[in-house]
């Protein structure tokens, strides 16, 4: 997506997403935090603050479709160039997802490495492989650095041995990358051969979240072929929200080329609102669990997250306050080499012999934790200033 393309409120609602999702995943190094911060249990009916991150951010990478779409065919791109590029930036976050996973559940003895260190490996090939090379850089180097990291990719799925020691490399589970790789694939899919279309968009949205109510709803036995198919893509729950940032986004460019911005505020009110009532009413049925991707958490918290782009869209655009985040935008912009700096942090950290528990808990510790996302967004601002962006 091109700078002229951006739109402000979009990449503020994101860096405001992707600082958030640093600080809760950070939540683990502390202790005597509020529980409303956390993550719900996989059976307890309701969420936490850190379960609103990632719907949010599948939202969020909806709502940019229209827009990334729109850019590449300004560029002159097809149906089978948009995707096959749709196809190639799906799998690259499921190979990040992957391999990200492999080290959450690696054994470092069997495997020969710790586990900081397998994931300094896979983020630094993550970088050579799809950094985004000066026009000036020479096709050898170019391609020598892509071929280092495909083959430190390789070492590590070679050498990775998790749980007792004894698991390859293993699909455990696709990881938070993975999964938006999934459902930003059948999204992107849909919205391509839709041509765009409003209709087709929110007839899809329609399925995928009756989908998900019909697994919910014990409409689709676990043992039915199509279970593990729909698995990676939340049965249907994390689609559903993509497409529903997809035809949110649609909604607003629309209103927005015809400079009707009261109109926008009241949409995004009006769809907001009634997301958040049907999840408040269908919950009921299956309560509210992200680990769940219950049908209620998927309305509710794409509800949410169009309330916080309206806010955002109001300060940011309409207000001319965009300048206010300025602190936290390289992690709206370069999003997902912001995504990876805390790895590189904790293996830092646990090279040096440090703890990663943070001896305090309370206020003292979760300024710790906010203090360590900004640090991670500056750094990527620092890094990216510096010619490092990673391009899908």
């Amino acid at each position: 997506m091109t700078n002229s393309h951006r739109i402000a409120s979009i990449d503020i609602t994101r860096a405001i997403t992707m600082t958030l999702m640093i600080f809760v995943n950070d939540l683990w190094t502390l202790h005597g935090i509020p529980g409303w911060l956390e993550h719900t249990k996989p059976n307890e009916d309701g969420m936490g603050l850190a379960d609103t991150v990632f719907p949010a951010f599948l939202f969020l990478v909806g709502m940019s479709l229209p827009y990334a779409i729109a850019a590449r065919i300004k560029k002159g791109d097809n149906t089978p160039a948009l995707l096959r590029h749709a196809g190639e930036r799906g799998l690259a976050l499921l190979v990040m997802g992957l391999v990200l996973v492999n080290g959450e559940y690696l054994n470092a003895e069997a495997t020969g490495i710790s586990r900081g260190l397998f994931n300094v490996i896979g983020c630094t090939a993550f970088i050579l492989l799809w950094h985004q090379y000066a026009a000036t850089t020479s096709k050898a180097l170019k391609y020598g650095l892509k071929g280092l990291g495909i083959a430190m990719l390789l070492f590590l799925a070679w050498i990775a041995r998790g749980g007792d020691g004894t698991d390859t490399f293993s699909i455990y589970w696709w990881g938070i990358l993975g999964l938006i790789g999934w459902a930003y694939l059948v999204s992107a899919v849909v919205y391509i051969l839709g041509k765009g279309s409003l209709a087709v968009v929110l007839g899809a949205w329609a399925v995928f979240t009756a989908l998900n109510m019909a697994v919910h709803g014990n409409l689709i036995p676990g043992d039915h072929w199509i279970r593990p198919i729909i698995g990676p893509l939340g049965d249907g729950g994390h689609v559903a929200l993509v497409l529903g940032g997809a035809f949110t986004s649609m909604i607003f460019r629309h209103l927005t080329a015809k400079e009707r911005s009261a109109s926008v505020i009241g949409w995004l009110t009006l769809i907001a609102a009634g997301l958040i009532a049907a999840g408040l009413a269908t919950r009921p049925f299956w309560g509210i669990s992200k680990v769940l991707v219950t049908p209620s958490w998927v309305l509710i918290c794409s509800g949410i997250t169009i309330v916080l782009f309206a806010v955002i869209y109001w300060l940011a655009d309409l207000k001319g306050q965009a300048d206010k985040f300025r602190i936290i935008k390289p992690a709206g912009t370069d999003t997902l080499l912001c995504y990876l700096m805390p790895y590189y942090a904790y293996a830092l950290v646990g090279m040096t012999g440090i703890s990663l528990m943070f001896p305090y808990g309370g206020w003292i510790g979760l300024l710790k934790s906010l203090a360590f996302a900004l640090i991670i967004v500056q750094i990527t601002g620092w890094i990216s200033k510096r010619g490092i962006r990673l391009k899908l």
